[in-house]
This record gives C-alpha cells, sequence and structure tokens, in this order.
C-alpha cells in the first residue's frame, strides 16, 4: 500500500443529491415536492407541534410546579477549591471571580464543605454552610458573612 494508492472505504462516500437539476436525475421539476399542497410551497409547512389542528401533546400535558420570582441564585465554592490560595490570604467573592472560580455573582457566594482545606485563611461570603464555617475555623482560618 502506497500513499497514492489509498482510498476512503467503500459506502463512507456519498455525493450529495442536487434536486432540480433535470428529469434524469430523478429529483427534476418538482424537486421531490410533489404536486401542490401546504409542504410543496416556499416558506410551507406547519410550525413545530402542530398537529393538523388536534390540540397538541404541549397543551394535552398538565402544567405542574411553580417558579419563584424571588429566588436568590448562589454561585457556590467547595472549600476543596480554596486550597489553591496562601496561607492567611483574605478570600473575597471579587477574588475568586478575579481567579475564575466562580463565572459571575449572582446573589452572592456560598461556600459548601465537600471536600478537605489544609489552608489557613479568612473567608468573606454572603453565606456559609454548618459543615464548610466548621471546616475553615477547624483549619485556623476565619469565616465572616458579608
Amino acid at each position: 500500500m502506497k500513499l497514492h494508492e489509498l482510498k476512503p472505504t467503500e459506502g463512507s462516500r456519498k455525493e450529495r443529491n442536487r434536486v432540480g437539476r433535470g428529469t434524469g436525475s430523478g429529483n427534476g421539476k418538482t424537486s421531490g415536492r410533489g404536486h401542490k399542497g401546504q409542504k410543496a410551497r416556499s416558506g410551507g409547512g406547519v410550525r413545530p407541534g402542530f398537529e393538523g389542528g388536534q390540540l397538541p401533546l404541549f397543551k394535552r400535558l398538565p402544567k405542574r410546579g411553580f417558579t419563584n420570582i424571588n429566588r436568590k441564585e448562589y454561585a457556590i465554592v467547595n472549600i476543596e477549591t480554596l486550597n489553591r490560595f496562601n496561607d492567611g490570604d483574605e478570600i473575597t467573592p471579587e477574588l475568586l471571580l478575579e481567579v475564575g472560580l466562580v463565572s459571575k455573582l449572582n446573589a452572592g457566594i456560598k461556600v459548601l464543605g465537600n471536600g478537605k482545606l489544609e489552608k489557613k485563611l479568612s473567608v468573606k461570603a454572603n453565606k456559609f454552610s454548618a459543615s464548610a464555617k466548621e471546616a475553615i475555623e477547624s483549619a485556623g482560618g476565619t469565616t465572616e458573612v458579608i
């Protein structure tokens, strides 16, 4: 086998179907759209979810749930990710945003206690879980609710 002898596997490459290129192509004249009707027209067709006038599935299904318009979405940070900072550092929401640990400060930062903290840090955030607060203080750090 040489480089100039290489060919794609049989059947792996297929030429695209060019419609409207004469009757001999098998897709000339009406270009595979048949005669007249909604789907034969330009821009024709039905909208997504339309079932020919039958009540569509999305309208037949019951409405469920409730969305609280006052919900506060906190950016979450686990204590294991705080090990990247140096001992004695003061961690603020602005610093976390700058470093890239959070993408945006929605309602603020909530620190969760997942993982193990090995550094002594002073952490400022909007909320702390009980386990996170305990872990930070047992490592010799401080927590401050903003």
